[in-house]
């Protein structure tokens, strides 16, 4: 084995997530990088392109106030390896909660099984510790306050948002946090580490009033500790939520049929994530399932419109300073000006399609296979205040939040419907309606967008993304956004 590529020290925290990975998920199994390199070299000794191994160890908790008190709790402590082969478009995978260098080659075993026949050729590459940049702090969100200060945070949220209104017959409070340490070893030499913190704070509320009953909800997060939620950022979560279940309680029957629809800052890029995020996701294209198929480097979207996605942004929940297979994360433009540029790639699909690698693997856990997910996906801002955008509406509908939504990958078809909503008439945001949902094809409604607001704001921190049974953390973004001719199912 040549010689180890050691990261300088005058970077203490960049050496901190390595030596932070190497003291959770090696030196407890007396694994060292001679005996990784081992497993890579014995996979590679057979037909295949591509090996590596994932090991994890995480710790998750979670807690759930109700009227004052404790309802829910839990607590949960899990680790492992996984141990992936790929060979063209197969992939054999197998995983191992017990981390030793026993269980590495007997899951090394398995992972062969896709392989022809064997060679002579073995793995020599020098092994290098990958470079990343510091995206957060390498920090233990759980160990940041004791658990009667993190009871005493729900109560002080419950306190602030049961003093706006009178109104309120109702508040649950919820508060979760996760401390991860990830490293990645390859066949090609490459060793990653990153230590990712997550921590997320929810509050929804019910009003009641003439014997009618509304709710609405609030919260955020990211990748730091429970610090991060000050009396201020209390004060933002309990106003939003107070606001939005108020609004309700006043709220009409919403109309329904084809109408000029704006779109809200921030939270409501959802419907971006969800109706053309994934139909930008390369495994979707190379197999040709999606509505994207084909169409780089043409016109998918009103000019104007510039959509990426970008893993490297300070703190954020969707952020990580490298993806699950060790590639840096980068920011990639996938739309621009209206021309699709690329896709949101990992390694598999982006050698099969001859094209880059995004960094943009990720995995639910060591059980799990990477898939390119999305990040923080968000629309960049165009020059239209948004108060003009409104102005612009004869008649339409302003959704200001949403809520859940059903998408088909294939077809680009979506229902998504609307928490928080209100006419548009002569120019005015009018009254609130309760009930609408927003019914379209994610690419055409790109076509239809004729006014991008200057107000781009990315989601307070609470975005979770399923695929294939696997969830990550996630975040999206947007300008306001005019669209023309949107289907709006209502209830009057």
């Amino acid at each position: 084995m040549k010689s180890i590529e050691i990261p300088s020290s005058s970077n203490p925290i960049k050496g901190s997530h390595f030596d932070a990975a190497t003291q959770a998920l090696l030196a407890p199994a007396s694994l060292d990088i001679a005996k990784l390199q081992n497993v890579l070299g014995d996979m590679m000794s057979h037909k295949i392109d591509y090996a590596d191994l994932y090991f994890q160890y995480s710790r998750s908790e979670s807690w759930g106030l109700e009227e004052g008190q404790v309802k829910s709790g839990s607590f949960s402590i899990d680790q492992g390896v996984g141990v992936r082969a790929v060979s063209g478009e197969k992939t054999a995978f197998a995983y191992s909660d017990d981390i030793n260098l026993d269980a590495l080659l007997q899951a090394s075993k398995v992972t062969k099984a896709i392989s022809s026949f064997a060679h002579d050729q073995t793995s020599s590459s020098q092994i290098i510790q990958r470079q990343t940049s510091q995206l957060y702090l390498p920090q233990d969100p759980i160990a940041s306050l004791s658990a009667d200060a993190k009871v005493r945070l729900l109560e002080r949220l419950e306190s602030i948002a049961r003093g706006i209104d009178p109104r309120i017959s109702q508040v649950t409070a919820s508060i979760a946090g996760e401390y991860e340490v990830v490293m990645v070893a390859r066949h090609d030499g490459v060793m990653a580490a990153d230590v990712r913190p997550l921590v997320r704070i929810g509050i929804n509320v019910i009003t009641e009033s003439n014997g009618r009953r509304e709710q609405g909800s609030a919260g955020g997060g990211g990748r730091f500790d429970y610090s991060y939620f000050t009396d201020e950022v209390l004060h933002d979560y309990a106003q939003k939520a107070v606001h939005q279940a108020l609004i309700n309680l006043e709220a009409r029957p919403a109309p329904a049929g084809s109408m000029t629809v704006v779109l809200g800052a921030g939270w409501p890029g959802i419907l971006l994530h969800e109706a053309i995020g994934h139909g930008l996701e390369g495994d979707f294209n190379r197999k040709g399932s999606s509505a994207f198929s084909n169409m780089i480097g043409k016109q998918v979207a009103a000019k104007g419109i510039t959509i990426v996605d970008d893993g490297t942004i300070q703190d954020r929940r969707g952020s990580l300073s490298v993806d699950d297979e060790g590639n840096q994360t980068n920011r990639t433009v996938l739309i621009e000006d209206g021309i699709l540029r690329g896709y949101i790639q990992d390694t598999l699909n982006a050698r099969l399609m001859n094209m880059p690698v995004t960094g943009n693997a990720r995995r639910e856990s060591y059980a799990h296979i990477p898939m390119p997910r999305m990040t923080n996906t968000y629309m960049l801002n165009g020059n239209m205040p948004p108060q003009e955008i409104i102005k612009s509406v004869k008649k339409g509908l302003y959704a200001a939040n949403f809520g859940g939504g059903q998408v088909d990958i294939t077809s680009g078809k979506f229902v998504f419907s609307a928490a928080e909503a209100y006419m548009i008439e002569d120019g005015k945001i009018t009254y609130p309606v309760k009930g609408a949902t927003l019914i379209g094809n994610g690419p055409d409604v790109l076509k239809r967008v004729s006014m991008i607001g200057n107000d781009m704001s990315l989601d307070s921190g609470v975005g979770t993304c399923g695929k294939e049974g696997q969830s990550v953390p996630v975040g999206v973004g947007q300008p306001t956004l005019k669209i023309d001719g949107l289907t709006v199912g209502g209830t009057a």
